[in-house]
């Protein structure tokens, strides 16, 4: 078992990559676990990539990296959003699991930031502590053009979100400290619900989740 302390930031994610594509394949390696490494993991965890994804059902992390016990460390909330809570979970994986890798997932088709764009767009609220959690994604949405059909303005806005997390991420002083230290990577991707794939945002674009050359 690999542990986060023998991995870099860099084959972490290839790894994540990889399990991807088998995924897509039908490849997985998902299977009972042999009894000794059920013991190992009793000991301790270490995770090697840190992944805040949506709560959606659809979007599992662990199926769609596949990845086995004690591999990965997921905080999952619907939306991905960045609360107190959430960014208390993530401090703990990096200053305590020392994970080389956080993976801001987000999903096509997430309901929690349709909500949101239909508070900003049409005034529409939700209940009470529902529309606390859509509030937290309005600031993620800004510039949306109005004109464009809803499920670009959605796909775009489901982006800006996972963006804007990552940069919030990125200057807080826990991710500055982090980052300074040199050993830990921060990255956006997108789950496509209809495919399967999941794909990176890059600083500038977007690109597929392919493996390095």
């Amino acid at each position: 078992m690999i542990r986060a302390g023998d991995i870099s930031a860099e084959e972490a994610l290839q790894r994540l990559i990889d399990g991807n594509e088998r995924f897509l394949k039908g490849e997985t390696h998902l299977s009972g676990l042999p009894r000794e490494t059920l013991t190992e993991l009793a000991r301790g965890q270490h995770p090697i990539a840190t992944i805040l994804g949506c709560s959606d059902s659809r979007v599992p992390p662990e199926w769609i990296f596949d990845a086995g016990l004690g591999e990965l460390f997921v905080v999952r909330v619907a939306g991905n959003i960045l609360s107190p809570e959430v960014a208390g979970s993530l401090q703990y994986a990096g200053a305590h699991l020392r994970t080389p890798l956080l993976v801001v997932l987000g999903h096509e088709g997430c309901g929690a930031i349709q909500a949101a764009l239909e508070t900003k767009d049409k005034g529409i609220r939700q209940h009470s502590r529902i529309q606390l959690l859509v509030d937290s994604i309005l600031p993620n949405l800004p510039g949306l053009d109005p004109r464009l059909p809803l499920h670009v303005r959605l796909a775009q806005a489901v982006e800006s979100n996972v963006r804007c997390t990552v940069r919030t991420i990125l200057e807080s002083p826990e991710g500055q400290a982090r980052l300074a230290e040199g050993w830990m990577r921060i990255v956006g991707a997108i789950y496509e619900l209809e495919t399967g794939r999941v794909r990176i945002l890059e600083p500038t674009e977007t690109a597929s989740l392919t493996p390095r050359p």
